[in-house]
């Protein structure tokens, strides 16, 4: 009998990213090594910063390192969080970071490098086969999925003997496949910081020849981003102009509202803060209808309290996972927000969000040929899986005692990882 290669699955994922090695039928998460270390979980961040002594002059880090040399050093330092969220975009060509231009693939290789370094040595090792995650849809406008395996290839390359793709979802699933005594065909439900992925599996019971088959998938670009956005929208922007007006050439017009784009995504608002948008900016403030509210953007964009702003968000967005009302509380250079927000608000903002993610779960369904009353379980996974909202979709159409959760943040490598040992992985690669 062969004996199984040894694998490294790998969750690349928009908010954090999870590695794991299996050997012998056996998955084991990585834990990274360090006062700042969060377990097996890292941040999925980059953040620059001049030294000298350092080749070209630029020192970087990533993961909770990246987050506390920005905290540290906010105003002297570049911060890039959710990059994987450009990867299909054929709009996105590089990054700029102080004088220098940096293109996804090598945004990559430098955040793989420091997630190795800090893996206290689990990771010096090439493993023979490496399973990377991919969602089944990418994100962004009118995403190039062509360009996006390209970026992930070289991101990627010399990274192990072999390297395969395998849709997010389904690495979830065969995690979750490995804890089944019986026969079951699965929904597996991943909601992660960019797109929300679905995929079917039929699973047989243990000892069998094939123990899992893949049925369908479909994904959207929907997810934890977008929510945190809709909290932006509704309680931030409004005190940073939008909606507001300017003077030009004797007309009053609208605010542009790409400025206010940019805070969607953390991609471009980590590079909003040049010269020439700050001089946009600097401009539209004097014509403005409420120029204190272009000064408090001007503000958030100069002092780098993006994180933070974000993080004032995700604490909302837990909390309210739990509870009917939370406050969202934010302070920062000359905006100050202190508000009570029931859940029935943040439910109502993503209300068309969650429309678009059902009809997603349909297409999944009918992709795998397969109805709801055939779905013996129902497997959610990822942060955005703790929303009541999400959870409501799939207790109201599969029924609460068919529900399971559990490994919200680490169950997709975990599978990869047991994926990478399987004879027949061209079954599983996307």
């Amino acid at each position: 009998m062969q004996t199984a290669p040894r694998a490294l699955g790998l969750d690349f994922g928009t908010t954090n990213s999870v590695a794991a090695i299996a050997t012998g039928g056996q998955s084991d998460l990585i834990d990274f090594a360090g006062a700042r270390a969060a377990g097996p979980v890292f941040r999925s961040a980059l953040c620059f910063w001049h030294e000298d002594g350092v080749k070209g002059g630029l020192a970087h880090e990533a993961g909770p390192w990246a987050i506390a040399e920005y905290m540290d050093y906010p105003e002297h330092s570049r911060f890039l969080q959710s990059f994987k969220s450009v990867a299909a975009s054929p709009v996105f060509d590089s990054a700029n970071v102080f004088e220098k231009r940096f293109r996804f693939e090598e945004l990559g290789q430098m955040f793989l490098a420091r997630m190795v370094a800090h893996a206290g040595g689990a990771l010096d090792a090439r493993p023979h086969r490496v399973v990377v995650g991919r969602p089944v849809e990418y994100a962004g406008s009118r995403p190039d999925e062509a360009l996006a395996r390209k970026r992930y290839d070289a991101m990627f390359a010399g990274f192990g003997t072999e390297v395969h793709y395998v849709y997010e979802p389904l690495g979830a699933a065969f995690s979750y496949a490995s804890r089944l005594t019986e026969a079951a065909t699965i929904l597996v439900a991943d909601f992660g910081g960019g797109t929300s992925d679905f995929s079917i599996v039929r699973v047989e019971a243990p000892g069998a020849q094939q123990r899992c088959v893949p049925l369908g998938s479909a994904g959207i670009g929907i997810a934890g981003d977008r929510f945190d956005y809709r909290i932006i929208d509704q309680l931030v922007l409004p005190m940073l102009g939008k909606g507001g007006s300017y003077q030009s050439f004797g007309k009053t017009l609208e605010i542009p509202r790409s400025y206010f784009a940019d805070f969607a995504d953390w991609s471009r608002l980590a590079l909003m803060r040049n010269r020439r948008t700050l001089e946009e900016l600097t401009r539209l403030q004097k014509n403005a209808g409420d120029g204190a509210a272009i000064g408090r953007m001007i503000t958030v964009i100069e002092k780098e309290l993006g994180y933070a702003l974000y993080d004032a968000v995700g604490r909302l967005k837990r909390a309210l996972s739990v509870a009917d009302a939370a406050p969202f509380r934010f302070e920062g250079g000359d905006l100050s927000i202190e508000v009570e927000v029931p859940r029935a608000d943040f439910e109502r903002w993503i209300a068309p969000d969650i429309e678009r993610i059902e009809a997603t779960v349909d297409r999944a369904l009918a992709r795998a040929n397969v109805t709801p009353d055939a779905i013996d379980r129902v497997f959610l996974t990822g942060g955005s899986s703790l929303i009541p909202a999400i959870r409501a979709i799939f207790v109201a159409r599969f029924g609460a005692e068919r529900i399971a959760t559990g490994g919200e943040l680490t169950s997709i490598a975990h599978g990869l990882a047991l994926i990478g040992q399987e004879a027949n992985l061209a079954e599983w690669a996307a």
